[in-house]
């Protein structure tokens, strides 16, 4: 579980976002990166038995994210990230198809899975492969439990004109114009500090992981 040190330590991060302050709290920092990856190795073990693209031997700190901002081209200074977040855990073909973990205090740490925003080739593949074979898709999206989880698929951000190549009559025009194909749940900071959390997140992720493989297979 997370600990609420490290829930304290993030919320005080987001009110004093400097260098200075980083740097005086820097064993605070430290206690709470050991919590979270603590936290990942647990994780990893635990998706390893649900999913064989997820390697029990991976070592916690590749899928651990930098805390660091970079921020030679934003407009937003701030030198570090509010969150810890947890990723890069499958061996999939693309790396950015698998789960992403973020723990960030107020009530919006969340699980994801999926692919977010895919570009060029991919795009082009995963609608090809909606096209073919909807039926798959529709099978995971729509059934019950993963809608109770993780809301209606179709609702994500879509395009505002048709996708190149198909017709507004096609059956599937709704999945064929989203963005993404993500898969989202969030959590309270309440459910992070319970002992059961990490079960639920690999129950979740179970979920998700037929949606990996459809994007997987469009992409491969």
């Amino acid at each position: 579980m997370i600990s609420t040190d490290t829930f304290k330590f993030l919320s005080d991060l987001q009110k004093n976002n400097s260098r200075e302050w980083f740097q005086a709290n820097k064993e605070r920092y430290d206690d709470a990166y050991a919590n979270v990856l603590d936290f990942a190795g647990d994780l990893i073990k635990a998706l390893s038995k649900a999913d064989t693209g997820v390697d029990a031997s991976l070592e916690p700190k590749k899928c651990m994210m930098r805390i660091y901002r970079d921020i030679r081209f934003s407009k937003d200074k701030t030198p570090y990230k509010m969150h810890f977040a947890i990723g890069r855990l499958t061996r999939h073909k693309s790396v950015e198809i698998g789960y992403y973990l973020q723990i960030e205090p107020g009530n919006k740490s969340f699980i994801a899975g999926g692919y977010w925003m895919p570009q060029g080739e991919h795009i082009k593949a995963i609608r090809q492969e909606i096209d073919y074979n909807a039926a798959d898709l529709t099978a995971i999206i729509d059934e019950p439990e993963f809608k109770k989880n993780f809301g209606e698929f179709r609702d994500q951000e879509k395009l505002k004109t048709l996708p190149k190549g198909y017709d507004a009559d096609n059956e599937y025009i709704d999945l064929l114009k989203l963005k993404s194909f993500i898969a989202y749940h969030e959590f309270t900071d309440s459910e992070m500090q319970k002992t059961g959390i990490t079960g639920k997140i690999t129950s979740l992720c179970e979920q998700i992981h037929p949606l990996n493989v459809f994007l997987n297979n469009a992409i491969d």
